[in-house]
Formats: structure tokens, sequence, C-alpha cells
């Protein structure tokens, strides 16, 4: 087959991954350091570094099957399919592994991932099967800086934020969310407003609200962008697909950010 778009035609990754070409070479430079370069004996790969990053970028922008991604890039939908899980893991977001400042703000929120996975999916309140991934932002640099394991769609936020793992990755920071984790010890959530019938909230505290929508509302504006890679609207892959999809995504967006 005749490979339709390569890394070699720079004025193509733009079109395909919404990504810039500066970005898309740091990405390359990463996976590279992190082993996707093919070293020692055995069967080579079809495609150079450069064009199997650009694949699994253009997978996780368009979502197109991997029969559709084959035929752009010259192969096998079976190659195709080895080329994702290969470096999928390699784009990925590093995992936090030291505990954060006291000075440090981080933001947190839950969003639902539709998959065909139902072993790790559950019927959510959109009606479809859907895992909850949480993801965790900057409050200053809106950098992500940790993504959950996915949790079935119909667990709640103050539950999903253990059983992911998130909290761990958040430890030792000043941590805001809203009403949804209540019962997670060091996460600062809006003052609830009174039932009907009871004193309204004094001035006070609805102006720390205020302060506290506005500045949550940054890891809104996150999620926002990484749904915009179609892979997040409906996940195809299986077991820790969509998780390596959005650390991946997670990745590219803060590439995005400080190139």
């Amino acid at each position: 087959m005749e490979q339709v778009i390569s890394a070699d035609r720079p004025e193509w990754v733009p079109v395909f991954t919404g990504v810039s070409v500066r970005v898309f070479r740091k990405l390359v430079r990463i996976v590279a350091r992190r082993g996707g370069e093919q070293t020692g004996t055995g069967r080579r790969w079809g495609l150079s570094l450069a064009d199997r990053v650009l694949l699994v970028a253009v997978y996780y922008r368009t979502n197109l099957t991997f029969r559709q991604v084959a035929l752009l890039f010259g192969i096998s939908k079976s190659a195709a399919n080895r080329v994702v899980d290969h470096l999928a893991p390699l784009l990925a977001l590093a995992p936090v592994t030291r505990e954060h400042g006291p000075d440090t703000v981080l933001i947190v929120d839950g969003t639902l991932v539709p998959t065909h996975d139902r072993g790790m999916s559950a019927s959510s309140k959109n009606y479809r099967y859907s895992v909850t991934m949480q993801v965790v932002i900057d409050a200053n640099t809106r950098l992500v800086v940790a993504v959950g394991e996915p949790t079935p769609g119909n667990r709640n936020d103050c539950r999903a934020y253990t059983d992911s793992g998130v909290d761990e990755q958040c430890r030792g920071a000043n941590v805001l969310a809203d009403g949804g984790y209540q019962g997670n010890p060091g996460v600062i959530m809006p003052y609830r407003r009174p039932r009907k019938g009871q004193p309204p909230l004094p001035q006070w505290k609805e102006d720390l609200n205020t302060v506290h929508k506005s500045v949550r509302a940054r890891v809104e504006h996150a999620l926002a962008h990484m749904k915009s890679w179609n892979i997040l609207r409906n996940c195809r892959r299986k077991r820790d697909g969509v998780w390596h999809a959005t650390r991946g995504i997670a990745q590219m967006r803060n590439l995005s950010m400080t190139a």
C-alpha cells in the first residue's frame, strides 16, 4: 500500500493532529528517550519513529478505525494496532512520583469517556457505557499534573478520586474540587447552599464560593480542550487503552502550552 501521509511532510502534522510541528517534534524526542527507537535484532518496523508517533496522534485526534488509519500510512490493520499498543504508553504523561509542596494548588474534576470495553465501564448518567477519568491540573500553570486510572462511569467523584489513585498523586498539595468530592480529606469544596427555610449563606461565604468557582473553571476548560480529541468521545480501546489515550492527550496539551 502507498503511504498517504508522513512526518517527512510537516505540513500534514497540524492538519491531521491539531498540534504544531514544533510540539510534534518535541513529542517524538520524548518517545525516543523512553525507548521508542528500535534497537537490537528482530523484525523492523515498517514506519520510522516519527511516522509511528504521527499515527498514534492521528488515531487519537480523529478516532478513525485501525483499518482507516492503516490506509493513511500504507500499512496493514494489524500493524497499525501494534504501533498504538507499543507507543501509547511512551506518549503518556508521566505519573507524579513525589509529594507536592504546601504552596501548590491543584484542581481536580472527573469526566465521562464512553468506551466499548464493558469489562471496565458501566452505564452512567448519560445512559452510555462509560468510564470516569479523574484529571488534575495545576491552578497556576493550568498544565495537567495527573490522570487517574479509569473507574466505572456509575461511580461518583468522591469514590473515583481514591479508587483511581489520583489522590496519591495530589499528596501534600491544596486540592480544589466541586461539591461532589465530599468525604475526601484535604479537598477544598465550596460552601453548600442551605436548604429551603434555613438562613442564607453569609456574604463572606458567597464571596469565597464565587472565587472558588472562577478558579475551578480552569479544569473544566482543560477537560473541554482534551475532549476535542475524538477518541475521548468514543474510545474503542480495551483495558488500559483509554488511560493511555487520556494521558497521551494530556502530554500533548502540556507540550502545546509550554511550546
